[in-house]
């Protein structure tokens, strides 16, 4: 079973991501300092859980990023 994400963590991690894309990674660790950086979190739950969902919103925007390219290239040659 996953985890269930309300709609205010998942607002906050697309915000976060749309406007600092370029230091946003894969690792749970840096996006958990980026967050703290960037977000005055009343707890560690919610930074932790922003994080998490932040590092996946990343592999997933990256896998798509991929895949147009992929499929560019098809087209292409």
């Amino acid at each position: 079973m996953g985890n269930i994400y309300t709609n205010d963590i998942k607002r906050i991690a697309q915000k976060i991501y749309e406007e600092h894309k370029a230091e946003v990674t894969k690792k749970f660790e840096d996006n958990k300092k980026l967050v703290s950086k960037y977000l005055i979190t009343p707890s560690k739950k919610v930074r932790n859980r922003v994080a998490g969902y932040l590092t996946r919103y990343a592999k997933v925007a990256e896998s798509l990023a991929n895949r147009e390219i992929k499929y560019e290239e098809e087209d292409n040659g």
